[in-house]
């Protein structure tokens, strides 16, 4: 389907509601119970590199950036 087919179906459905609200319901993104989207870094939103041990819930970029602000020391 083409962007333009996509805005005539979206534009068709709002005058059909229950049709729309099933639309939306059998093709809007599931809700995660598990896996690697389910916790975002708490600073930046990214949901790759996660450092989640210790409740820290940070990517590894943002990890690296406040870890001496957090109390952890870098060894030598």
């Amino acid at each position: 389907m083409t962007a333009s087919s996509y805005q005539k179906m979206f534009r068709q459905l709002r005058a059909k509601p229950v049709k729309m609200r099933k639309y939306l319901k059998h093709n809007s993104p599931k809700k995660r119970t598990c896996g690697i989207a389910l916790r975002p870094c708490r600073r930046c939103g990214r949901i790759q590199a996660h450092v989640q041990k210790y409740d820290i819930h940070l990517c590894r970029q943002c990890f690296r950036d406040t870890a001496e602000k957090i109390g952890f020391k870098k060894y030598d």
